[in-house]
């Protein structure tokens, strides 16, 4: 099918973002599922931290290349490869019987949530030219992954629990084969852009010779892996302190979900003229302080939850404001894919590396008291890339 033949900003910007959110049910949904996996295959903490982040290997090694590719080929059909891609992954994993054959699935799943995720800014900016009409839709699309976190977070844990992990991995095989249908059906084909360099060897060059590239790219990484280590473990920090499955999944998805909040409001505090560095500084300090209050400090549990609240909904203004901010510093249109590859690559980074990370600094300390210390140097070096932005901007 070659889609509809024509679409307007609005529409296609909600597509591109309503496709998103389907493949951020596959990272949201291995947190909820893992006290099950523990108890039905033997899965060890640090194994569940290698689960939450190996579906990043892809982008880690991958996000360049795939950027590339996405500029070259088009984003709408490397975009359709990758739901399908998800598919697989996600359908093999429901049949696993060992954690091995698990991780392996879960690496399948990564490669396709980068195909599928990685050119969908490049798509959004093709379907809307509109600069304020596109700072709202750039926050939008960063609100994908808390929007669809929450969203398997809440409806993953009761699943779970009345008919097991299994049928979630399955189901979301098919909601994924939906998406890729649906995008097909809602937007037209690939055109190539004006003027599109074809060889790879001069896009790359000017990409990662440029300094924006490189500072979104680390601001994401900073901000990704604590983000993800602590709303990833949150059911199973919360199941240790006694809560039972499904408030523990109620509780870790609202903290998903003001994430959202601060994309959306990202776009919009942006296209009514913010500086990005005065946003960016709100969000890494807040972090900071959120992850202290959460987890430094012993007080009482509400004041806990409100920190894990600060830290995931002030901290929504990050990527909300890198994705609009990876559009401008890009070196041209036909890099726009590119330089989100680059992001996407050391966000991936972040989110592989942080989860074990924080895993293993709980298991030394035997508990998640010194958890801190790791968010809290994210956001520090976060406060110093957010001020190299602010003068690499024009």
């Amino acid at each position: 099918m070659s889609g509809a033949l024509a679409v307007t900003p609005h529409r296609a910007a909600a597509i591109v973002v309503a496709v998103g959110v389907t493949c951020a049910l596959h990272i949201g949904k291995l947190p909820p599922a893992v006290p099950a996996l523990q108890a039905g295959l033997g899965v060890s903490l640090v194994q569940a931290g290698f689960l939450l982040s190996l579906v990043q290997l892809a982008g880690m090694c991958l996000g360049l290349f795939v950027g590339l590719s996405a500029d070259r080929f088009g984003p709408r059909r490397v975009m359709l490869a990758g739901l399908l891609g998800l598919a697989l992954g996600s359908a093999w994993g429901g049949f696993a019987a060992t954690p091995g054959a698990l991780l392996a699935s879960r690496a399948v799943e990564g490669l396709g949530f980068l195909l599928a995720v990685l050119p969908a800014p490049a798509l959004i900016r093709r379907h809307v030219a509109d600069a304020r009409l596109l700072a709202r839709s750039l926050g939008w699309w960063g609100a994908y992954m808390p929007l669809g976190t929450a969203l398997a977070l809440l409806v993953g844990a009761p699943i779970i629990e009345a008919m097991g992990w299994r049928v979630v991995w399955l189901g979301l095989a098919v909601v994924s084969s939906g998406a890729a249908i649906g995008l097909c059906i809602g937007l037209p084909a690939d055109e190539p852009l004006p003027g599109r360099v074809t060889a790879w060897g001069p896009r790359l060059r000017r990409t990662l010779s440029a300094p924006g590239p490189w500072l979104v790219a680390l601001g994401f990484l900073l901000y990704s892996g604590q983000w993800l280590a602590v709303v990833g473990f949150l059911p199973t920090i919360l199941s240790q302190g006694g809560m039972g499955g499904l408030q523990a999944g109620l509780l870790s998805a609202m903290a998903a979900a003001v994430n959202m909040a601060g994309n959306i409001g990202a776009g919009r505090w942006i296209a009514h003229g913010a500086r990005p560095l005065m946003v960016l500084r709100l969000a890494y300090l807040t972090m900071a302080v959120g992850a202290v209050l959460a987890f430094a400090l012993e007080g009482p549990f509400f004041i806990q939850y409100l920190g894990v609240l600060a830290f995931s909904g002030v901290g929504g203004l990050i990527p909300g404001t890198l994705f609009g901010l990876a559009v401008r510093l890009a070196p041209g249109e036909d890099t726009v894919s590119t330089t989100v590859g680059w992001m996407q690559q050391l966000s991936a980074l972040g989110q592989f590396a942080g989860p074990p990370l924080v895993a293993w600094v709980a298991t030394q300390a035997g508990g998640w008291q010194w958890s801190w210390v790791i968010t809290g140097a994210a956001s520090l070096l976060g406060l110093w890339v957010a001020q190299r932005i602010d003068r690499a901007l024009p």
